[in-house]
């Protein structure tokens, strides 16, 4: 695999809790990718596939709410706010409905979004999705802001060798480090989402039969984090959608098997 063609413009969005940074490319439908949890999470997740989707398509990667280094919303959190900063996104941008494609978090974000708001959502992509189990992952439960040396390393371990500039990927997550109150905003998503009370009311599992919203689920065989069959229980859940395993990849499928992945996407979404 070659280096990766910046192909993206950088830019932030004013909303109602500030700034929110977001990538842009291409032309066509306007299709949103949702990155997942952990410091070193945002708009960087989806550098491989910013190029090969913006061919066919108008691509937005986002950072979501208290992610990046946009301006964050120091307060308790829902999910109830991550899912309207979707959909506020959306409205500022003059984006009446739009494709998405979840990662992880942003998989459990655009499911919840899909069913509150069947209107906005053209099609969904459900890469590795969180929400079907209502158990905390230890790393959200005991987060500790990273050091600058220990980003560079997860940022490495996430894109296979010589794909992208390791230090350009890794500035914006060393820079939130240094800005005021992130790192106890951050926190707090973090608490939200492992609360107990939290995931069993945000599960996605009795929302998955009311989804309209034509969808294909991807997911990695090896996934250690959010396993096989909690990919096998939602795509079963969601009338008509269909589910693509890959064979060999773990966890971080858009970066681990980029290629197909966005071959895959591709086609489903200008099928």
């Amino acid at each position: 695999m070659t280096t990766v063609t910046k192909v993206w413009t950088e830019s932030f969005a004013e909303m109602s809790h500030g700034k929110t940074r977001y990538w842009e490319a291409g032309t066509g439908y306007p299709t949103i990718l949702l990155h997942g949890a952990g410091w070193t999470s945002g708009c960087e997740n989806w550098a491989l596939a910013m190029g090969p989707m913006s061919e066919k398509l108008h691509v937005y990667a986002i950072d979501c709410l208290n992610w990046g280094t946009g301006d964050i919303f120091n307060q308790e959190m829902s999910f109830a706010y991550l899912v309207d900063h979707v959909r506020e996104f959306m409205d500022v941008m003059g984006m009446d409905k739009a494709n998405f494609v979840g990662h992880s978090m942003g998989g459990w974000i655009v499911t919840l979004l899909s069913y509150e708001s069947p209107d906005r959502v053209n099609k969904v992509v459900n890469v590795a999705g969180g929400g079907t189990a209502t158990r905390p992952l230890q790393n959200m439960v005991d987060f500790k802001m990273p050091t600058h040396e220990s980003i560079r390393t997860q940022v490495a371990n996430r894109f296979p060798e010589g794909t992208v500039d390791l230090e350009e990927m890794s500035a914006a997550f060393i820079k939130k480090t240094e800005l005021p109150g992130h790192d106890e905003a951050f926190g707090k998503v973090m608490k939200h989402m492992t609360d107990p009370i939290t995931r069993p009311r945000y599960n996605t599992l009795r929302r998955l039969g009311r989804i309209k919203a034509p969808t294909l689920v991807i997911w990695g065989s090896d996934d250690k984090t959010n396993a096989l069959e909690m990919g096998e229980a939602t795509a079963a859940g969601i009338p008509g959608s269909k589910l693509i395993v890959y064979d060999g990849i773990g966890h971080l499928v858009p970066t681990e098997a980029a290629e197909r992945f966005n071959k895959d996407v591709l086609d489903f979404f200008t099928s």
